[in-house]
């Protein structure tokens, strides 16, 4: 830490960043989830998993495809998540679809209990990621779109698809 005077008795203090961007390491993403769903804001959450779960994800050996989280009982559960079992595990490994508890802040939880009461809205992961040596999960508060919405996005994905092509070809020349 760095300090200056501001006058004679008071010091001022300001953090110099030692670490500019954290470790992460992203195992997994739900871009189906980006595709069917507006994503209304995004929390990040940790995992209570087992031993032989973490070193398959570390294999990047899991799928958050056809997975949602349930709020039940005050926890919530990520249900559909597959991990596939390691191979050294025998014994101690899992069920790869079993129901896994998310850990949240009570205060989380209850604004999450608010955002899914209303119509239309439901928790999707979007991506499972190493940070700091802890698997954590980001849970989208999301919101169901209709068809139109999505051929819209991908109309404007192809537009915007074709400009580039064709800035690309006119510097080319």
């Amino acid at each position: 830490m760095k300090g200056f005077f501001l006058s004679a008795n008071v010091v001022v203090y300001r953090k110099v960043s030692v670490m500019a961007k954290e470790d992460v390491k992203i195992i997994a993403q739900n871009k189906k989830a980006r595709h069917d769903y507006f994503i209304e804001q995004a929390i990040e959450a940790g995992l209570v998993l087992s031993g032989t779960e973490v070193k398959s994800i570390r294999q990047g050996k899991v799928n958050l495809k056809d997975s949602y989280a349930m709020i039940t009982g005050g926890e919530v559960m990520l249900n559909g998540m597959h991990i596939s079992p390691y191979e050294q595990g025998n014994i101690f490994n899992k069920d790869p679809l079993r129901d896994r508890k998310l850990l949240l802040h009570k205060a989380e939880i209850n604004r999450l209990i608010g955002y899914t009461q209303q119509k239309g809205m439901s928790l999707v992961p979007l991506q499972l990621y190493f940070k700091r040596g802890k698997v954590k999960l980001e849970l989208g508060i999301a919101k169901g779109k209709k068809l139109y919405d999505k051929r819209e996005d991908i109309a404007e994905r192809d537009a915007k698809r074709e400009i580039d092509r064709r800035l690309k070809e006119s510097t080319r020349q």
